[in-house]
């Protein structure tokens, strides 16, 4: 499979897509328009060639699982033809004489597996600088679900990075940053692991999910779901949808629950009726037609009588009498 020239992708990306093709408009500033005067210094740098087994992953992940069938299709291309486009490596800040990935973790997985050094450029940078280019180039690509990007933007605030960076770093517009705080807020990363990368799922369904999230205990049954082996078995989507009906099933049950109670009353002289509501929390009595005012004076008046006897019937009703 063809890899076109990722400098080129990540300097000139195309619109970034989301379930419904809502382009992101972010503003490129600050710290992100020095990466792109980096991005522009690595077009035109060198190219080297590094043993794979001197390159350590990034210290932040961007994915939740591999496509099997893209990295094959990757791992033939290479095979066949070589390696299109360099990766970006940073020579290791803890560890001399190795490297750390910035970005092309799966074309040094290909490297190892075929047993050949990958091309790659090495550039000195700073974590925040890293962190940019990496959510940078993942923009570029395209193949990343919304859930993966919302998880690789919570792992960066959870390093410390402000929303400034992470925006920056993922290309993000207000309302998709802001729907992705409320995933990561609400739904816990164990859940968000047990669902997958969940490709073909957006982020409004994603957003939904999270509403269903914020209501009281219904993380803990949501955990005790994806638990069962059934779920296991299921695609990545197909999980998520089986979560997403389950908590949709108790909301509507909720509600069901909560439909308020209704039944009318009429006297026998039909000169009065009254409509009666009883939601378990609340009880409303309505009163209609021409005694209505009078007859509702009248209860009103006498409110503590009827709560005494009431209190009374309750009291032998208990003692059986």
């Amino acid at each position: 499979m063809a890899r076109k020239d990722v400098f080129s992708s990540v300097m000139n990306p195309a619109p970034v897509q989301t379930e419904r093709n809502e382009a992101l408009s972010y503003v490129v500033t600050g710290a992100s328009r020095s990466i792109k005067s980096s991005f522009e210094e690595l077009a035109k740098g060198s190219v080297v060639e590094l043993d794979p087994d001197l390159i350590e992953s990034s210290f932040v992940s961007d994915r939740i699982e591999e496509d099997d069938q893209a990295f094959q299709e990757l791992l033939t291309a290479i095979a066949e033809r070589g390696q299109d486009s360099p990766i970006l490596v940073r020579p290791h800040p803890s560890i001399s004489g190795r490297y750390q990935i910035v970005f092309g973790h799966r074309r040094v997985k290909a490297a190892r597996q075929l047993n050949k050094h990958v091309r790659a450029v090495v550039k000195p940078m700073a974590d925040q600088d890293h962190v940019i280019a990496q959510g940078q180039e993942n923009a570029a690509r395209q193949n990343l679900s919304f859930i993966e990007r919302t998880l690789f933007a919570k792992r960066l605030a959870d390093l410390g990075y402000d929303h400034s960076v992470v925006k920056s770093a993922l290309t993000l517009d207000p309302t998709t940053f802001s729907k992705m705080q409320s995933v990561s807020t609400y739904i816990p990363e164990s859940i968000v692991l047990a669902i997958g990368a969940a490709k073909a799922t957006g982020r409004d369904r994603w957003w939904q999910l999270s509403k269903f999230l914020e209501q009281p205990g219904n993380q803990a049954r949501a955990a005790d779901f994806v638990k069962s082996a059934e779920f296991a078995t299921e695609a990545s989507d197909e999980r998520f949808t089986r979560l997403f009906d389950f908590l949709n099933g108790l909301k509507r049950s909720a509600q069901k629950t909560n439909t308020p109670k209704t039944k009318t009353w009429a006297a026998k002289d039909k000169l009065l009726n009254a409509e009666i509501k009883d939601t378990g929390k609340s009880f409303t009595l309505a009163l209609k037609a021409k005694n209505a005012s009078r007859f509702g004076a009248y209860i009103a008046d006498n409110l503590d009588e009827l709560y005494r006897a009431f209190r009374e019937s309750e009291t032998v009703e208990k003692t059986g009498d």
